[in-house]
Parts: C-alpha cells; sequence; structure tokens
C-alpha cells in the first residue's frame, strides 16, 4: 500500500540504494529531518528497502534514538544510572516534572520541550547529569536545573519577539 511521501522523505529514499541493509541509516536521516519516525514514514521505508513493516517498527522502536512520536524542540535527557540516582537524579525529574508540567517520555503541548530518562549516559564521576539538546550539564542541581529550562524559555521568547518586530 504507497502511501504519500513528502519531498524530504522522498529525497531521503532516493539517497540511499533500495537494501535492506540501509534501514538503520534511512532511519536515522528521517528522525534528524523530521524529529521522529512517522507511521507513513514506516511504511514508504518498507516498500523502497524492501523489508518487512513489522521490522521497520521493531528497529525503530527498540534504539532509543528514534523517536515514534513527535518530540519537542529542545529535548532534556535526565541519566538515572546509579551513580547519578544516588547522587539525586530523581530531584532532577521532579525539577523537570514541577516546571514543564510532564514526565519523562512525554512532550510540551507548545512542543517546546521533550523529556527522557536513560539508565547510563556513561558519565558516571560527573552525576547527577543531564544532557539538553545533546550538551552534557554535570553536577546538576534543581536550581541549575531550573535556570537552564529558564535560559531557553528566554531563548525562544527573544526568536518570538524578534519575529513579530
Amino acid at each position: 500500500m504507497i502511501r504519500t511521501v513528502n519531498d524530504a522523505l522522498k529525497k531521503i529514499l532516493d539517497e540511499r540504494p533500495p537494501e535492506p541493509r540501509f534501514l538503520v541509516e534511512v532511519l536515522q536521516d528521517i528522525q534528524q529531518a523530521e524529529g521522529h519516525i512517522s507511521e507513513d514514514s514506516m511504511y514508504a521505508v518498507s516498500e523502497r528497502l524492501s523489508v518487512p513493516l513489522i521490522e521497520v517498527y521493531r528497529v525503530a522502536n527498540f534504539y532509543k534514538a528514534f523517536s515514534l512520536q513527535p518530540r519537542g524542540k529542545h529535548v532534556i535527557t535526565v541519566c538515572m544510572g546509579t551513580a547519578c540516582h544516588v547522587r539525586g537524579a530523581h530531584r532532577m525529574l521532579d525539577e523537570v516534572a514541577g516546571q514543564l508540567g510532564i514526565e519523562a517520555g512525554q512532550t510540551t503541548d507548545d512542543r517546546l520541550f521533550t523529556v527522557e530518562s536513560v539508565n547510563c549516559l556513561g558519565a558516571c564521576a560527573l552525576g547527577p547529569v543531564v544532557v539538553l539538546d545533546g550538551v552534557y550539564h554535570d553536577h546538576m542541581t534543581p536550581g541549575k536545573l531550573r535556570e537552564l529550562i529558564q535560559s531557553v524559555r528566554n531563548a525562544e521568547q527573544e526568536v518570538i519577539t524578534d519575529a513579530e518586530a
């Protein structure tokens, strides 16, 4: 069943040979371009690469780098590994919930923030660790996290104000 393919998805699919071995690379490109792997994208990838739809879904669902739901413009990742946990990582999730009104695995209604938690970020000596848009912030405290979230909100407000001017 052929579904509608937008120009960006068509370009991604046309950049690689139609072979199953390119599945992960194609999904990575889609994730980067669209911010998530949609159902329509999975159908298109399945057809183009001759990979069963269930396999495309399995791969997209298995890897943490892929999201099946639209993500926020900014992604906050809280490490919940043992070292971070004993240093108070749970307080970081509590702070995020208080500031943004969402839990790990959710996105704010305005799609500005997505919050996720992971089992380990591999920076155990620096815990608790929070990653914002790929940038590590170590020895995090609720106060530092509150300031970090506010700085993103302020920057976004400046972008809106500049666009209106």
